[in-house]
C-alpha cells in the first residue's frame, strides 16, 4: 500500500507560479512511475506529467515548457513546478503511482491515487 499526499495548491493570478508536492509513503522503488493528473470542473481527468524510476519524464504536449516534474527520492516526494499559470490551468491536481510511463505524462497500471490539491488561477 502506498499513501500519496499532495500539497502546495492555492490561488494565484495569471502568470504566477506554484510548486506542488506529492509525498509518497513508502516511496516506490524499481520499475515505477509517478504521475500528475488534473481535473477541471465538468471535464475529464487528464494526465499532466510523469516521471519513472530511471528519471525519464513525459508531459502533455501543450504543457511542456511551463510545467516541470521532478522527484527527490531521499525525501520520497514528487514535485510539479508550474510556471506562467493561466486560468485554464484551474483544476484539482492529483498525484498517482503506477508502473509504466506513457506518452503524454500518464502512467499505465496506476494502483494508487492521492486526494488531490486545488489550483485556482484568476485572470
Amino acid at each position: 500500500q502506498v499513501r500519496l499526499v499532495e500539497s502546495g495548491g492555492g490561488s494565484v493570478q495569471a502568470g504566477g507560479s506554484l510548486k506542488l508536492s506529492c509525498a509518497a509513503s513508502p516511496y516506490p522503488s524499481n520499475n515505477y512511475c509517478m504521475t500528475w493528473f488534473r481535473q477541471a470542473p465538468g471535464l475529464e481527468r487528464e494526465a499532466v506529467a510523469g516521471i519513472n524510476g530511471n528519471g525519464i519524464t513525459a508531459y502533455r504536449d501543450f504543457l511542456k515548457g511551463r510545467f516541470t516534474v521532478s522527484e527527490d527520492r531521499t525525501k520520497g516526494i514528487v514535485y510539479l513546478e508550474m510556471n506562467n499559470l493561466q486560468p485554464d490551468d484551474t483544476a484539482k491536481y492529483y498525484c498517482a503511482a503506477g508502473k509504466v510511463l506513457v506518452v503524454g505524462g500518464g502512467c499505465a497500471r496506476i494502483n494508487y491515487w492521492g486526494q488531490g490539491t486545488h489550483v485556482t488561477v484568476s485572470a
